[in-house]
């Protein structure tokens, strides 16, 4: 049990390492959450700083949640007792605990991004096929509107979903655990993306642009 607790906390460590910030500072010699939308996330370093930068913070926060919950799966099934099962629920434990470390880094002052990558590397372990899915309705929405918060939006509803129909459909483990979990980091993602909801009704959301482009 200790082994599984560590894991979650450091799971949460991996999330609050905000590319975004740490990027920016290197490479732009700007803390991101000063500049544009102010959000310490792929997009805002998209816009501000072009689309290379952008690729390599999306890598980067994608990579984090891959790795918190693939340890998060190994070590829950290594060390509990109904391996198996307790794989795919540590996997999701460090999914929710790694979002809430990116949402609310320790080492930013608890200011970090929207969980849009990070959800990436998350779900491609506990559920590759329904981020490949999300993936692309994320990639229609922006090729039809242009807009990333409405993709983004759109692609976590669809994964969360998806989520839920696969792991009805596989059974690895309990649903009602997988779906709980799931739908937690919907919610969180969703949640941040509240002044963006606002903007669409009023109809001031900007379209995407890369480092001052179209």
């Amino acid at each position: 049990m200790i082994y599984a607790v560590l894991t979650v906390i450091l799971a949460y460590l991996l999330g609050s390492i905000s590319f975004a910030v740490v990027f920016s500072k290197a490479f732009m010699k700007k803390d991101i959450r000063e500049l544009g939308s102010g959000n310490a996330g792929t997009t805002n370093v998209m816009r501000t700083g072009g689309f290379k930068l952008g690729a390599i913070t999306f890598l980067g926060d994608a990579l984090k949640g891959f790795v918190a919950c693939l340890l998060g799966k190994l070590v829950f099934a290594n060390v509990l007792q109904n391996g198996e099962r307790w794989g795919v629920y540590g996997a999701f434990i460090c999914g929710v605990v790694c979002m809430l470390g990116h949402v609310f880094p320790i080492f930013f002052q608890f200011k970090g991004g929207k969980g849009i990558a990070t959800s990436v590397g998350i779900f491609a372990i506990c559920c590759w096929p329904a981020i490949l899915i999300g993936l692309a309705v994320f990639a229609l929405g922006v090729f039809i509107t242009r807009i990333v918060s409405v993709s983004s939006i759109a692609a976590a509803i669809t994964v969360v979903s998806c989520t839920i129909i696969f792991a009805y459909i596989n059974q690895p483990a309990l649903l009602w655990p997988q779906a709980v979990l799931a739908i937690a980091m919907g919610i969180l993602v969703i949640a941040k993306h509240s002044e963006n909801i606002k903007r669409l009704i009023k109809g001031t959301e900007k379209k995407l642009t890369i480092g001052g482009k179209k």
